[in-house]
């Protein structure tokens, strides 16, 4: 971190860092451990400065310099501040020209400033790059403060929302399309149920009883619906915001500067995002506060107290006494129940320091780390990506001091738009309630092996006749919830979800058909072609005339059939609207042996490979980044890799998986279909490069 720092600071005037050494003393400042001297009437100098004369300036509110007006703008400092900033980067350049003195002790104080030594031309200092090689969201937060203060890149934020998008789409695609990826979040869920928990007594909940579970079933599948809607509806919102950011901020360009305000449009559509984070932050804290109480491995410390009314969702968890908390187990607690509480304490803090500090916490300490299921890790990963827009918008100095006042005229305006934009969503919601899902919840529930999907099997009549069965059970489930959709949320065609269903395709597997005559000469395909088509789901079957006419614009593909082709299954096969929209020819990679076997597995293919197996999480790693992309690690599980060479600009999120270091096989085939509905890429893709 040292030469960071002599770097930054030796390079740069003060002026730079006047935000950045204001912001470092927030938590001192918010917890009263730094009181600020006080003099009225007067604002101190230091963004804007220009001489060592002008920089900490006292202005006196009468004198004709709009100093009142700079202070309540906050685009100036009160002197209490302004001293705290002074004082830290007095501190800082002690110890900073101490260190130089003591390295470079062969030369005198007077020559080390003088024309004896010219100034070199800046080295060239690491990446923001962890233990493993790859860049880090976590270790960029620990190297901020050593490191010139960053500025707004947009495009970074509009890239990873983006991806965060289309990872939700992703998501909500391969609920209805995957009966075993449906069926594996469903027992997720329900393990992270606080009904799960055993009560202070001792005692399981009723409602987990035979004749009541299936109460339980229901409440499981609003839930999933609730979370993976409200992903979708937030991140699409936000991402369609950031790109607005972005072409304001191109347009003005030639009118940014420190000295001068922002121009109207872009600072309101600046304040309206931050506002929009804020309130769609809630959402993920509040999921917060139920799984995480529930997870199998806190269960050892949070017990349910035994309800009073048996029907009620409403559930109160209170930690058990007498459990022995370790020191690393307690602050994650603390740092838990900061965030799912959401009070004064988030408040005064701010998301994005609970998060860089549970992070910290998490890589420091596997005993706390092994606290965290794979489930709230990805609820983490989500607020993480919130705060890391927070942090961008808190980087954009001056102006971001000026935040919180200017808000204040436009608050009203916000909360109306907020409230516009969540409607369809609240009306969702209400379609849901138990009472409205009890069908949809029996057929949800996986007992039976409702949802056994042998994928992984060799294509035979038996094993495609258990594929169609699954897959259809599936689709019974999600006619049920679109039938209740579409009667109970008049404005679902406003929703994020109904744009993103109305033009999906759902694979089927196709009816078995026997080779007319068996040879040798047949290629081997991949049975991932073996499919019909059909739409994702009912709800846009009402639309407009014109909204018809769009979809069955599509461009077409016919699907194919195993053994010989079949006439009548290609004649029966719909287009795959996202998964052909890009007809061009595809490269063929030529990689190496552990390349070569990742990709086998993500697209598994039990003609050509004899076993199914996990994937090494190291191993995915070195693949992708084999195959043209730039991995970076987010906060929690997150990782974005976005392309360098393949001629696309579309980055993709996988979820590191936690706590062990490998990938399923039925997650790394669902690895697999995203990259190919992402990027068109299949098996066949990839061979072994000559030695």
């Amino acid at each position: 971190m040292m030469p960071l720092l002599l770097n930054s600071r030796g390079r740069h005037p003060p002026p730079a860092f006047a935000a950045a050494d204001n912001e470092s003393v927030h938590l001192g400042l918010v917890s009263k451990a730094l009181v600020p001297i006080f003099l009225n009437e007067h604002t101190m100098v230091l963004h804007g400065a220009t001489t060592a004369d002008g920089y900490g300036k006292l202005i006196a509110w009468d004198d004709p310099e709009d100093a009142f007006e700079r202070l309540t703008t906050r685009k100036q400092f009160l002197p209490g501040e302004g001293l705290l900033v002074l004082e830290v980067q007095a501190r800082i350049m002690k110890l900073l020209v101490d260190c130089c003195h003591q390295i470079l002790h062969e030369i005198s104080a007077a020559d080390m400033i003088g024309d004896a030594y010219a100034i070199q031309p800046e080295p060239p200092l690491k990446t923001d790059n962890d233990a493993s090689g790859f860049a880090s969201l976590a270790v960029m937060a620990a190297e901020a403060p050593f490191r010139l203060p960053e500025r707004l890149d947009l495009a970074r934020l509009e890239s990873l929302l983006e991806a965060k998008m289309l990872a939700v789409e992703d998501h909500a695609w391969a609920l209805r399309e995957d009966p075993a990826y449906f069926a594996h979040e469903f027992l997720e869920v329900r393990d992270h149920r606080q009904e799960m928990l055993k009560d202070t007594q001792g005692c399981v909940h009723p409602i987990t009883n035979r004749l009541r579970e299936h109460r339980l079933w229901t409440r499981i599948t609003s839930t999933i619906l609730i979370d993976s809607y409200m992903s979708l509806e937030t991140f699409t919102e936000l991402h369609r915001q950031a790109q607005q950011l972005r072409i304001l901020q191109t347009k003005y360009a030639g009118e940014i500067s420190p000295q001068n305000d922002l121009p109207e449009e872009y600072m309101t559509a600046l304040l309206r995002f931050r506002y929009f984070l804020e309130k769609t932050a809630k959402s993920p804290l509040e999921r917060l506060k139920t799984a995480v109480a529930a997870s199998p491995p806190m269960h050892k410390f949070f017990a349910r107290v035994p309800p009073t009314d048996v029907d009620s969702t409403k559930l109160q968890i209170v930690q058990k006494a007498g459990v022995k908390v370790t020191e690393p187990e307690g602050h994650l607690i603390w740092l838990l129940q900061t965030l799912w509480d959401d009070g004064c304490n988030l408040f005064l803090v701010g998301l994005p320091r609970v998060m860089d500090e549970l992070e910290r916490l998490m890589q420091s300490s596997p005993e706390a780390d092994r606290l965290i299921s794979e489930l709230v890790l990805k609820i983490l990963g989500d607020l993480s990506i919130m705060a890391q827009c927070c942090r961008q918008l808190e980087l954009y100095q001056p102006w971001a001091q000026t935040f919180e006042m200017a808000s204040a005229n436009h608050v009203e305006t916000f909360k109306a738009e907020h409230m516009q934009w969540g409607k369809p969503y609240a009306q969702i919601v209400d379609a849901i309630k138990e009472q409205n899902m009890i069908s949809a919840g029996r057929l949800a529930e996986p007992s039976g092996g409702k949802f056994a999907y042998p994928s992984h099997k060799r294509r035979t009549r038996e094993t495609v006749e258990a594929l169609r069965k699954a897959e259809g059970n599936l689709d019974a489930v999600w006619a049920k919830i679109d039938e209740n959709l579409r009667d109970k949320v008049p404005e679902i065609g406003q929703s994020a979800v109904y744009s993103f269903l109305s033009t999906r395709m759902l694979r089927r597997t196709a009816e078995w058909v026997e080779p007319a005559t068996p040879t040798a000469d047949i290629k081997i395909m991949d049975p991932n072609l073996d499919t019909l088509n059909r739409p994702l789901s009912n709800l846009f079957l009402g639309s407009s005339p014109d909204q018809r006419q769009a979809l069955k614009a599509q461009p077409k593909v016919k699907t194919k059939t195993k053994g010989v082709p079949s006439a009548a299954s290609a004649a029966l096969a719909a287009p795959d609207v996202s998964e052909t929209k890009n007809s061009d020819p595809q490269p063929t990679f030529h990689v190496d042996a552990r390349t070569l076997k990742v990709f086998r597995t993500i697209f598994f293919n039990p003609d050509v490979t004899s076993t199914p197996g996990s994937v090494l999480w190291n191993d995915f790693l070195h693949a992708m980044v084999s195959t043209g992309f730039r991995a970076e690690k987010q906060y929690g599980s997150v990782w974005q890799f976005s392309p360098t060479s393949l001629g696309v600009e579309r980055s993709i999120h996988f979820h590191e998986p936690h706590p062990k270091g490998k990938v399923p096989f039925e997650v790394a085939r669902h690895h697999g279909r995203r990259l190919t509905r992402a990027y068109g890429w299949n098996g066949d893709m990839f061979v072994l490069k000559d030695k």
